[in-house]
C-alpha cells in the first residue's frame, strides 16, 4: 500500500493532505524520514510515525451525519476553547470532519475516520452536490437571482452554474434554496454579497443524497452503509 495511502486509510487527515506531510518530512518509516511519494509500506510490518506519533490502521470505519450548530468551529479543538463538531460525538474512535461549514453556519456536515472516503467527498472532480437554505437581506431582483444560477465571478474564476429554486418572501427579506457543487471557501456568503443583498442565515440541508431529515441543531446519526454507497458510487 503507498504510504499516502496507508496514513489516510488510517482515518487521521486525507490522502492528500498525507501527500503534504510527507512532503514536508513530517512522516518516519522504519526509523527514516520519507519525503517520496511512491513509498510502499506493509500494514502490520512497516512501522510509520507521523509528528511522533504510530499510525495504525483503524479496525473500523464510522460515517457520522451531524447537524451543527451555529457558533460551533469545524475542526476537531480551538485554541480559544470554543465548542468544535467533534464536540457532540463519541469520543472513539477519533473521527474528522469532511470539508467545512463556517462558524455562522449551521447544518448538514460528515465526520468520519475513513480518510479515502474524506479525499474522494472533497475533492473537486466528483461535484458532490450541496443545498443549503440561504436567507438573505432585501428581495434580489430575478435578475440578481439569475446571476446566482450564471455564476458570479470571485477570485477571477466564475462559479459554475448554481439551482436557485423555493423562494420565499420573508418580511422585508428573501429566502430560497441553493444547490452548488463547488466547495470555494464561503463560497454562498461571497456570492450573496457581490449580488448586494448579504446573508442573514445560512444552514446547510442537503449534501448529495443525505438529508438533515428530522435532526435538530447537535443531534447526529450512524450513516447507512446503502447511503455511502450511494455517495461513493464513483470510487
Amino acid at each position: 500500500m503507498r504510504l499516502q495511502k496507508y496514513i489516510a486509510s488510517a482515518g487521521i487527515t486525507s490522502r492528500r493532505k498525507a501527500e503534504q506531510w510527507i512532503a514536508d518530512g513530517r512522516v518516519i518509516v522504519n526509523g527514516e524520514i520519507v519525503t517520496e511519494m511512491g513509498i510502499q509500506v506493509t500494514p502490520g510490518e512497516d512501522h510509520v510515525v507521523v509528528d511522533g506519533r504510530v499510525v495504525t490502521l483503524q479496525k473500523e470505519y464510522v460515517y457520522y451525519l451531524l447537524y451543527k450548530p451555529i457558533h460551533v468551529i469545524t475542526s476537531v479543538s480551538d485554541p480559544h476553547g470554543r465548542r468544535v463538531v467533534t464536540d457532540y460525538l463519541p469520543k472513539e474512535p477519533r473521527v474528522y470532519p469532511v470539508g467545512r461549514l463556517d462558524f455562522m453556519t449551521s447544518g448538514l456536515i460528515l465526520l468520519t475516520n475513513d480518510g479515502d472516503f474524506t479525499n474522494y467527498m472533497i475533492h473537486p472532480r466528483h461535484e458532490v452536490n450541496k443545498t443549503y437554505q440561504v436567507l438573505v437581506k432585501g428581495r434580489p431582483s430575478p435578475a440578481a437571482l439569475d446571476r446566482l444560477r450564471d455564476g458570479i465571478e470571485l477570485e477571477g474564476r466564475k462559479t459554475k452554474v448554481a439551482l436557485v429554486e423555493n423562494i420565499v418572501p420573508k418580511g422585508n427579506d428573501l429566502q430560497f434554496q441553493m444547490t452548488i457543487q463547488e466547495g470555494r471557501n464561503r463560497q454562498v456568503r461571497r456570492m450573496c454579497d457581490v449580488i448586494e443583498h448579504p446573508v442573514i442565515e445560512l444552514k446547510r440541508i442537503q449534501m448529495g443524497s443525505l438529508q438533515l431529515g428530522e435532526l435538530k441543531p447537535g443531534e447526529y446519526r450512524i450513516l447507512t452503509k446503502n447511503e455511502i454507497d450511494a455517495l461513493t458510487a464513483g470510487r
